[in-house]
């Protein structure tokens, strides 16, 4: 194993950030040894004969010119060591660690204010150094793995113009702070970017960047290709979904693909598809990144539970979303798992059902089909005072590490008001990685109290009620109900799949009421009682299927 050894050098007796570093060579694979504080420049040399270092590692965080004076005493005294190829890096406070650089000696010089993964990637022997972006990982599972232990960070980003939106970018790469931008594009770029007689000039820019040609795309990536060399990925689109999927390849680089099965089309008024066609486009979408192996993350529950769907439809999407991903040749899978949604959702039901879809969803799992983790906030859940909203940004990423997250995209704490600005979107990032460093660093359990298990196990239970009622509404002769959009089409237009916001909707029932119940769980309710009902009992109230032996 590779040995490190630390110390504070001198009179310096801070040793905080030295022990800092120690933990994270540890969990980069490191064997460490701290010399301790006040350590002189002779012993830290014996020591790393003795322990035989491959790294030394010096801090020292007092007056910068007595700093730069042992400094230089020290560089004397381990020139051999280095000859002998030994590495050496060096902690301190800004101004120690600006006449540390000045030196020349150290490999690397930490002043406190590097990412912690960059921190790693170092300790990991990959790290990007700031210098090339050839070294930050440009694929979603690449980057994963080089970050792990923590996950990548992702945020939606786009102003009214291309040339604002392009600035942003650079300033948010140059940051180092975040790994995706999401690039957050207008509705007519999202359904009209290869109709131009159909966009509207007087809504451009109204949600997001107006891009209008594959150079818009192609200079918002070249944006990206500085500081830390984020990726980027953004909307599938609401039309024309796979010629939006070969620009995408092309011009961005995308970083996976985001669909839903049952949205983005005539039913939630986001585009011209009818419901059964767009299902059909959506899985013919997902084939089409599976064929390259570009990860797919299948949006769908969400999109319930904002219209306040009850707990155990966001889980029966979450398995339907990974089956149909599976099914139709994708890889690797993005579950994403939006917290707050409903926003009175208490915080241990929303972590009951999430690991209920992760239950369902992990018997889909295997070699050829793996599932990727990304927590978020809840879209709707942010309150209007920006002091209280980044709080709620800090505690619900908090509450997310409890499930491990390979990706966690952060919302804007500005989400109630206003787009995020560039510093924005830094100050969004920042906030989030203070809250994940401090859950990595022994976050209390929150997945296995009694209450959380209840639940998680109820939902299971219902969701496997709500899964085998949508197969029994297959037509004869269909080879798969969950794949087969007339089947799923028909799940939304009987009432099966349900929200209290789709009142008086083309294509569904919206019929359905839901409450937060007592333990803070969004469950279906008897329209006339307000009491809560199993979902056998509501699915048996919808009168679906005839009594066995009635015509």
């Amino acid at each position: 194993m590779k040995t490190v050894i630390a110390a504070a050098l001198g009179e310096c007796v801070h040793v905080a950030g030295i022990m800092n570093f120690l933990r994270l060579a540890e969990e980069a694979g490191w064997r460490t040894v701290f010399l301790g504080p006040a350590v002189p420049a002779e012993d830290v040399i014996e020591g790393a004969r003795r322990e035989k270092a491959g790294l030394v590692s010096i801090s020292y965080r007092l007056t910068p010119e007595t700093g730069e004076r042992l400094l230089t005493d020290f560089i004397g005294r381990a020139s051999a060591l280095r000859a002998e190829g030994v590495r050496f890096v060096m902690g301190g406070t800004p101004p120690v660690a600006e006449r540390a650089r000045a030196l020349g000696f150290f490999e690397r010089v930490f002043d406190g204010s590097e990412p912690v993964e960059e921190v790693l990637g170092y300790l990991k022997g990959r790290s990007p150094g700031g210098a090339k972006g050839e070294d930050y990982p440009q694929s979603a599972i690449e980057r994963i793995r080089w970050k792990s232990p923590y996950p990548i960070i992702r945020h939606h980003f786009g102003r009214p113009t291309v040339e604002e939106t392009g600035k942003g970018i650079n300033r948010i790469a140059d940051a180092g702070v975040l790994d995706v931008v999401s690039l957050g594009t207008d509705q007519d770029a999202q359904e009209n970017f290869f109709h131009p007689e159909r966009q509207e000039p007087g809504r451009r820019g109204a949600g997001g960047v107006p891009v209008r040609s594959a150079d818009d795309y192609r200079s918002l990536y070249e944006a990206t290709r500085r500081g830390n060399y984020p990726l980027m990925r953004t909307y599938s689109g609401t039309d024309d979904f796979l010629k939006l999927a070969e620009l995408y390849t092309e011009a961005i680089n995308i970083a996976w693909c985001a669909i839903p099965l049952f949205w983005f089309n005539r039913m939630d008024g986001r585009g011209p598809w009818e419901l059964e066609d767009s299902i059909g486009e959506h899985q013919r979408v997902m084939a089409w990144y599976g064929e390259r192996g570009i990860p797919v993350e299948v949006n769908e529950p969400h999109h319930w539970s904002l219209r306040d769907a009850p707990d155990v439809l966001y889980v029966a999407t979450s398995y339907l979303s990974a089956y149909n991903a599976r099914a139709f040749g994708v890889r690797d899978h993005i579950v994403q798992m939006m917290f707050n949604t409903p926003p009175a959702l208490s915080d241990s039901m929303d972590i009951a059902k999430m690991l209920a879809c992760m239950d369902v969803i992990g018997g889909l799992s295997g070699p050829d089909f793996r599932v990727w983790r990304q927590t978020r906030t809840g879209l709707l859940s942010y309150p209007l005072d920006v002091d209280e909203a980044r709080a709620h940004l800090a505690a619900s990423v908090y509450v997310q590490m409890a499930l491990e997250p390979h990706i966690v995209h952060v919302v804007g704490h500005t989400e109630a008001v206003s787009a995020a600005s560039a510093a924005d979107v830094i100050a969004d990032c920042r906030m989030a990685r203070r809250a994940i460093e401090n859950a990595r660093r022994g976050q209390p359990d929150m997945t296995s109290g009694a209450a959380v298990v209840e639940r998680k196990e109820e939902l299971i239970r219902e969701a496997v009620v709500t899964i085998d009622a949508i197969k029994r509404l297959a037509e004869p002769g269909v080879k798969d109900p969950l794949t087969d959009p007339a089947t799923l089409g028909r799940a939304v237009r009987v009432g099966l799949l349900d929200a209290p916001h789709l009142r008086n909707n083309l294509y569904a029932r919206g019929e359905i009421v839901t409450r937060m119940d007592d333990r803070g769980g969004c469950v279906a309710v008897d329209p006339g009682t307000g009491v809560p009902i199993a979902e056998e009992d509501r699915i048996a109230g919808l009168e679906l299927y005839p009594e066995p032996g009635v015509e």
